[in-house]
């Protein structure tokens, strides 16, 4: 069994659900960096397999959260989220199990 650190997710927030990352085998999400780099708060909505592990969470102006996880995502699942602006910047990594 092979364990590979992987990127699965760095770009700007799309305002409505989007999918992030699909996970092609079983993979744990360890990281999610969340950058609002607007003058305003913003809010994040991130999901796993369409289940809320960031619901609607507030992000101050210019903040940078840093939320870890160990959460497995099974074959196939996709993880997907949004933001109410696209200042909103998303990082998401974890390990695919192969």
């Amino acid at each position: 069994m092979a364990v590979t650190p992987q990127l699965f997710y760095r770009g700007a927030a799309a305002t409505s659900s989007a999918t992030l990352y699909t996970a092609p085998s079983k993979a744990v999400l360890t990281d999610i960096v969340v950058s609002n780099t607007s003058s305003d708060q913003q809010y994040v909505t991130i999901t796993v397999d369409g289940v809320n592990i960031v619901p609607t969470v507030p992000v101050s102006a210019k903040q940078v959260v840093n939320l870890q996880f160990k959460t497995v995502v099974p074959s196939g699942d996709i993880i997907a989220g949004y933001a109410t602006s696209a200042d909103v910047k998303f990082h998401i990594s974890g390990v695919e199990i192969i």
